[in-house]
């Protein structure tokens, strides 16, 4: 039985702590790829069901302006309509924009990064 030197024990379990990383890499990047193919389909569905949406609000436009027409000229109904989306869309724009104001970017996640020692950062360009 021949005795390994230390530095022969660090390469040895440098090489295999390597070899871990990638293939925890390869794993994360497999099922990354199947989730984002379910995530494809489901946006996919989420976008037929937007159309479908905009066509019900298009036509329940219409069918306002019809009814107010009835009452007042067609002009002024059709105006009614469309102050009546312009502050849908004004109460939209405002929530929307306190929710992007609240997103901070992954600062726990660049904090830990941070942290890991040098010697198990990949090198630019690939693994090492």
């Amino acid at each position: 039985m021949s005795q390994r030197s230390f530095g022969e024990l660090v390469g040895e379990v440098a090489q295999d702590l390597s070899t871990l990383v990638r293939q925890e890499m390869d794993l994360a990047k497999a099922e990354l790829r199947q989730e984002a193919g379910k995530a494809g389909r489901a946006a996919g569905a989420f976008g037929a069901a937007a159309v479908a949406g905009h066509m019900v609000l298009l036509f329940l436009s219409f069918a306002l302006w019809w009814a107010l027409a009835n009452g007042m000229d067609e002009g002024w109904a059709a105006l009614i309509v469309a102050v009546v989306w312009a502050v849908a869309a004004a109460v939209l724009y405002a929530v929307a924009r306190s929710q992007v104001q609240r997103v901070h970017g992954l600062t726990r996640t660049a904090e830990t990064a941070k942290q890991i020692p040098d010697a198990l950062k990949p090198e630019p360009g690939g693994y090492r």
